[in-house]
């Protein structure tokens, strides 16, 4: 591997033999797609059925719509900026991405261990391309490869966090990686500190309070606080020469804001709040306004609602890019898998519990009921759309029983337990249990979901899309429901569904960047095999 690059003030970047060019894999033959050195264009039909209801029957109309997209093939430089970055997410990812960019390998109690991005969908899973036309074998290809997209050893990393730590001092604290990784990068985690960040006391935990000697003078809420944080992101940018900067919450979970008419709900009004320090600005509404400003992508993963009607709305006056809520790596990722297996293999389920304990600083600022609640609000609503979509086993406002648990113990530390029930009816009255245990090791699960969100919004900056050949190609939605798979809680724009079910959430990931080389969504039907 190429030796990693040094810059000033505590950030890192460099350039690895594994992440330099952005060489294409494959390329499509098709009147559909045309390639230049900057641009991919391809022109698409998204074929969908239009429903509806006369009486009490149903009158189904395929429907065809001609798109064309736009690709960007420069990547250009990429800074990540972390609101928490002294955190346990924070300090892990950046580990993490100094040791792939360095090829570490360690040892351990179990053997050596080296360096990688297991649990990135980007960088960790592949996609079907098609079926060899000789062997009529499935050809997968490596995620990140279907279009240019950033590699994570390329990013420059900053942020923000309340506590003063350096990095070094930050990942020992954390308790996550093994002595000897953190020996190899300690130095250059060392020369990392965070800039000041925001901090409201009302809005974390009080036991977070000792924690904060690094925060901006202020406790409530102001436009100085916006500017403050626009300025930040700005000279991160000039200072490393970055075409791009993506900001992402990994910082405490804070409590749920309450929507308030005449506060926070229009973007004038939440502007107005934030010039009169009101009480119910959360610090991270406050990030996402100062990113909506500077054109930088904001991505909230923690489960508070960030993203209040006015910041909303807010970001679509601006046509900035917003995404959220909360990370979804261990228990409810599994929840959001086996609901949508049981459910659709025609089982009732009647109840499901969740119990978790956990010792990190999460779960110590969980601790405080409000806190908890923002938690319970994003883990609980995991299954709705999945009950919804069948109307077979539940009928009009049925729903099944859902409780969710969370309590803190220090001594597992960032070992997470989740304990599971899942309750179901099943054939002729009778009923089926599955327990299930799961150990997570929490920010080792979420760092590689800080990664993905990263790549893939810096990716929907360079995609833009027009309808049967209009004259001006325009960007997605300022909401980006393409973060789904990675959050506990989807974002979705105003009006539109949420999508919940894993496999749903892959496939509309996967078939979007499909899209923009021209390629058809993969039916899996496999008749090519079953009828000759």
């Amino acid at each position: 591997m190429a030796p990693h690059a040094e810059e000033p003030n505590g950030y890192t970047n460099g350039t690895t033999a594994a992440s330099a060019g952005n060489k294409d894999l494959f390329t499509v033959e098709s009147p559909s797609v045309t390639y230049t050195d900057d641009e991919i264009k391809s022109k698409y039909v998204y074929r969908t059925t239009s429903v509806a209801k006369n009486g009490d029957k149903y009158v189904a109309t395929p429907k065809e719509t001609v798109y064309d997209f736009k690709v960007e093939r420069k990547v250009g430089k990429v800074g990540m900026m972390l609101v928490g970055w002294g955190g346990n997410n924070g300090t892990t990812v950046t580990a993490g991405i100094i040791a792939n960019r360095r090829g570490l390998t360690w040892d351990t109690r179990e053997g050596p261990r080296a360096s990688n991005y297991y649990g990135s969908v980007v960088m960790g899973s592949t996609m079907k391309l098609g079926t060899e036309a000789k062997t009529g074998k499935e050809i997968n290809i490596p995620f990140h490869d279907v279009l240019p997209m950033v590699h994570p050893n390329d990013l420059v990393i900053g942020g923000w966090d309340i506590s003063g730590l350096n990095l070094a001092e930050a990942m020992d604290r954390a308790a996550v990686l093994e002595p000897t990784l953190k020996s190899m990068v300690k130095k250059e985690m060392a020369e990392m500190k965070p800039l000041p960040s925001v901090y409201y006391p009302d809005f974390i935990a009080a036991n977070q309070g000792e924690r904060a000697n690094n925060v901006i003078e202020g406790s409530k809420a102001s436009m100085a606080h916006v500017e403050h944080l626009r300025k930040d992101i700005r000279d991160f940018k000039q200072s490393h020469s970055l075409d791009k900067v993506i900001v992402q919450w990994t910082a405490n979970t804070e409590r749920y804001a309450d929507i308030i008419p005449g506060v926070n709900d229009t973007a004038d009004n939440l502007l107005k709040a934030i010039e009169q320090g009101h009480e119910e600005v959360s610090p991270s509404t406050v990030f996402a306004i100062a990113c909506v400003l500077e054109n930088a992508p904001f991505i909230n993963g923690s489960p508070q609602n960030t993203f209040v009607p006015g910041a909303i709305e807010f970001a679509e006056k601006h046509g900035a890019f917003i995404g959220g809520d909360d990370f979804k790596s261990g228990q409810t990722k599994m929840k959001s898998a086996l609901v949508d297996f049981m459910i659709n293999a025609g089982i009732k389920l009647t109840s499901i519990s969740s119990y978790n304990h956990l010792g990190n600083n999460d779960g110590m600022n969980l601790s405080s009921h409000k806190q908890f609640r923002s938690k319970e609000i994003s883990k609980s609503n995991v299954v709705d759309d999945m009950v919804e979509a069948n109307n077979v086993l539940y009928k009009e406002g049925e729903h099944p029983n859902h409780c969710v648990v969370i309590k803190y113990m220090p001594a597992v530390g960032d070992n997470k337990r989740a304990l599971d029930e899942y309750y179901a009816e099943i054939f002729m009255g009778g009923h089926q249990t599955i327990s299930m245990f799961n150990v997570c090791e929490d920010s080792l699960l979420a760092s590689p979901l800080i990664i993905d969100l990263v790549i893939i919004a810096e990716m929907m900056t360079r995609i833009s899309w027009k309808v049967d050949d209009g004259k001006d190609y325009k960007g997605f939605h300022s909401v980006l429901s393409i973060l789904s798979y990675m959050l506990k809680a989807p974002l979705t724009p105003p009006g539109t569904p949420v999508v919940n079910a894993l496999a749903k959430q892959r496939g509309a990931l996967t078939n979007i960047f499909r899209a923009c080389v021209g390629l058809q969504p993969e039916s899996d039907m496999t008749l090519e095999h079953k009828l000759f």
